[in-house]
């Protein structure tokens, strides 16, 4: 789906077998890898709120992109501050 039409969202499993279905917020290109910006989908704003943006990075395992959570606590704050920069940027225009 592209912007035009609305945000984007993606389903991911996790290593339980659990499906989440989550909006993609924004994505960022960063020091050579992709960053999502996610909430779970469906939430009105309030509770968008409360939940708060998770930042997902885009690694290969196997020969397959997956999505893991950022543990470098220095990377996760930069990419964030960038992330929400840029949220706030376009919320602005």
């Amino acid at each position: 789906m592209t912007e035009e039409y609305g945000p984007n969202f993606i389903s991911i499993t996790d290593e339980d077998g659990v499906e989440y279905e989550l909006e993609v917020l924004s994505t960022l290109e960063y020091n050579g890898s992709t960053y999502l910006a996610v909430i779970p989908a469906g939430l009105e704003e309030e509770e968008a709120q409360e939940f708060g943006v998770a930042i997902l990075k885009s690694v290969e395992e196997d020969g397959e992109p997956i999505l893991v959570a950022v543990e470098d606590a220095q990377e996760l704050e930069t990419v964030n501050d960038l992330i929400m920069d840029r949220l706030y940027e376009e919320s602005e225009e």
